[in-house]
């Protein structure tokens, strides 16, 4: 019996206790699941749900290290948007971002043909390419040309394990000699020529509309809104067909652990050049595509029928005169996200950083630079930090060092000459202790460069230093979903009080499972230190279910009916009343180990398994809304006036290219979104209650800015 469970965009599930024969007995135990709805890529194919209708062909060289496309495929490379565009589930990727190859389909749901046996998941298919030519060089291509294609895998990554028979797989079309159908074409036409040939002023929703003269005569559409004079219709023309292709198999690989694919080749990735050799590849409509097999739990689990088997793809190359020693790329990069410059947490509220900035900042942080060259390249790094909204800037600057190829040397290490100052850089200086904030937050901008070659190398990544009004050990993203057996056991974290404040209540992310099979109840607790374990029981509340947020990777905030006055070392976590996993969000990329706990027989003992668990104690006089972690650049504002504002308030924003595409929200205090829209110049404000909100503008890369609002009608 194959046995695999929940999984975000990639998990496994990780069991303490035995299974025993082929009967499944559940024992006390501690597990690990996958996230069996990916919300990330339904988020995106709903905003990406119109076809590209491009039919241009891309020329070579094709090249994509998914660094600056997010979540789906970049559309200008890709056809389809199945693969997931991520910088979490890869470990130690040639550079920061990945394409991620699943069991879930376009819009983050386990696809229906899912089975215990091996079926097709995720497909990454190219567009069309010329490999007939190469128009800008007046050449012909053939056999003879050295086409070569090229890339970097890794299976598992910080997901489930593909089985052996889970296998990737790279193949190429060529046209098969025969058309399908593409699309169809449309024109848009008038409503006022239709009305005055049929002697009426009104189309109603059912009536047939036949498409104009010069379309096809078979052509029509069936209105399913109200037209009358001066209106436009979108009308059907004709249909455009492209030539059908034929699929043939490159290149393959077998499914295996990380650990396993590391002891094989030595290596986290694994780069792989494919040569296009078959005269019928080389026409003006190239196609290459990947795409894995996986394999989910049979019946006898349907809990656990989820997303398994990852498999993440980087540095996609397709290019003539290419050979099978061509494997380096004049390119300096950062491996992994950027990190903290806290010691303990990734965000803290600012009150608990004032009391004691000190011990609150780690000494140094580690970046992972890599050379992806086959020459030494003469490096220089720097950070540089801002506060958002703010006055305080600050800054390193880490010199020149000679940075050997990564083939040769790896990652720039820590503890050798220049390297420690690139790779290993002191945090530059405490942050400011504004006593009139409640909150606030940074942008910490790292860079790698070159300038001493003609083309100069360089390359960023970013990080969102929050201090907000919620304790966080995890980066904002659920690789993986956190469960206990049986009903009645017990998770708690370990969070620390500088100075006395309120505990108004808790944040919590549950992954979204399907058919809701986490939808259960549990407790809410809040213990007392006893010597580094949960000691006497608080505070609970009862009787709680799993609450999902129509934003990406939001937590839901369940407040306390009696907030209480914490100080010290304390402990938040939850109790299961019931059997089955809760899938709660456990953030795989920050080991805090040490801080989880859990407790299935009456004893306290320590998590086996390096993560942070996605629960954030929320402290504070009231309960208010921080910015979410970003990844990207955040350099945009937007006022809002007039603030308190009675009738209205008008938005004007600056710092980004199209305004209109801004997505505006507001909270009240309680955390529960009360607007949302597109960027408009007025929001009408007479029905808000009297009171704080917070409004926050989302750009279309991701970053936001968050303001207060005070309603006083």
């Amino acid at each position: 019996m194959k046995i695999k469970t929940f999984k975000r965009l990639a998990s496994s599930v990780l069991i303490l206790f035995s299974i025993v024969s082929s009967v499944f007995q559940l024992q006390a135990q501690e597990l690990l699941n996958g996230i069996q709805t990916n919300q990330a890529q339904a988020h995106a194919y709903e905003k990406s749900i119109k076809a590209n209708m491009n039919n241009i062909p891309l020329e070579i060289p094709f090249f994509d290290d998914f660094s600056t496309s997010k979540v789906i495929p970049d559309q200008a490379k890709w056809v389809d948007r199945f693969a997931f565009v991520n910088n979490d589930f890869a470990v130690f990727p040639p550079n920061i971002g990945v394409a991620t190859l699943d069991v879930l389909n376009e819009k983050g749901e386990v696809y229906p043909t899912a089975s215990s046996t091996p079926f097709v998941g995720d497909y990454l298919q190219s567009k069309r390419i010329r490999l007939d030519s190469i128009p800008t060089e007046n050449r012909k291509l053939g056999p003879s040309d050295s086409v070569y294609i090229s890339f970097y895998f890794q299976p598992q990554g910080r997901g489930d394990k593909p089985e052996s028979y889970d296998t990737l797989v790279l193949q190429a079309a060529y046209p098969s000699g025969e058309l399908e159908l593409d699309y169809i074409d449309s024109v848009w036409v008038f409503a006022d020529e239709y009305l005055t040939a049929n002697n009426i002023d009104t189309i109603f929703p059912l009536d047939t509309i036949y498409s104009p003269f010069g379309c096809n005569p078979e052509m029509y559409l069936i209105s399913n809104q109200i037209y009358t004079w001066g209106d436009q219709i979108q009308l059907p023309c004709d249909s455009v067909f492209k030539p059908a292709l034929s699929w043939k198999t490159l290149w393959h690989t077998e499914g295996s652990a990380l650990s396993s694919f590391i002891d094989s080749t030595g290596k986290y990735f694994q780069q792989v050049l494919v040569p296009i050799t078959d005269t019928l590849f080389f026409t003006d409509n190239f196609n290459f595509r990947f795409l894995n097999y996986g394999s989910i739990a049979d019946n006898v689990l349907p809990s656990n029928r989820s997303n398994v088997d990852q498999w993440n793809i980087d540095f996609v190359y397709l290019n003539a005169d290419r050979t099978s020693t061509d494997t380096t790329y004049a390119k300096l990069s950062f491996s992994e996200r950027a990190p903290s410059f806290l010691r303990r947490y990734q965000s803290m509220p600012y009150k608990q950083y004032r009391s004691d900035p000190t011990n609150a900042i780690s000494p140094e942080f580690q970046m992972y630079i890599t050379n992806l060259d086959g020459v030494t390249h003469n490096t220089k790094y720097r950070y540089e930090v801002s506060q958002i909204n703010g006055n305080q800037r600050f800054s390193y600057d880490g010199g020149n060092c000679s940075l050997d190829p990564f083939a040769l040397v790896g990652f720039q290490t820590c503890s050798t000459g220049c390297g420690a100052a690139q790779a290993c850089p002191p945090v530059a200086s405490l942050f400011s202790l504004d006593f009139d904030r409640d909150s606030t937050s940074y942008l910490i901008r790292h860079y790698i460069s070159d300038s001493t070659q003609t083309d100069i190398l360089v390359d960023s990544v970013f990080y969102n230093q929050g201090f907000y009004n919620y304790f966080a050990y995890d980066d904002g993203t659920p690789e993986l979903g956190y469960g206990l057996e049986p009903a009645g056991a017990y998770l708690a974290v370990q969070y620390k009080m500088t100075v006395p404040d309120t505990l108004q209540g808790v944040q919590l992310f549950f992954n979204q499972t399907l058919a809701n099979t986490n939808n259960k109840f549990f407790d809410i607790v809040v213990w007392r230190d006893n010597n580094g374990k949960p000691g006497e029981e608080i505070y609970r509340l009862e009787h709680q279910r799993p609450r999902w947020e129509n934003v990406l990777y939001a937590f839901h905030f369940y407040p306390f009916t009696d907030p209480m006055i914490v100080n010290g070392t304390f402990y938040v976590g939850i109790m299961q009343t019931e059997l089955g996993s809760m899938n709660l969000g456990f953030d795989a990329a920050n080991d805090n180990s040490s801080y989880n706990f859990f407790n299935v027989d009456g004893t306290w003992q320590n998590s086996l398994y390096a993560g942070s668990l996605m629960i954030r104690p929320v402290v504070g006089g009231d309960y208010y809304i921080g910015n979410p972690e970003i990844s990207g650049n955040s350099s945009f504002d937007f006022s809002v006036y007039p603030n308190p504002a009675s009738q209205y308030v008008k938005l004007s924003i600056s710092g980004v290219a199209d305004p209109a595409a801004c997505q505006v929200s507001i909270y009240n205090l309680t955390g529960q979104e009360v607007f949302r829209s597109s960027l408009s110049e007025t929001i009408n404000t007479s029905y808000f209650k009297h009171g704080l909100y917070l409004i926050k503008c989302s750009a279309p890369d991701g970053s936001t800015v968050i303001k207060k609002l005070l309603i006083s009608n």
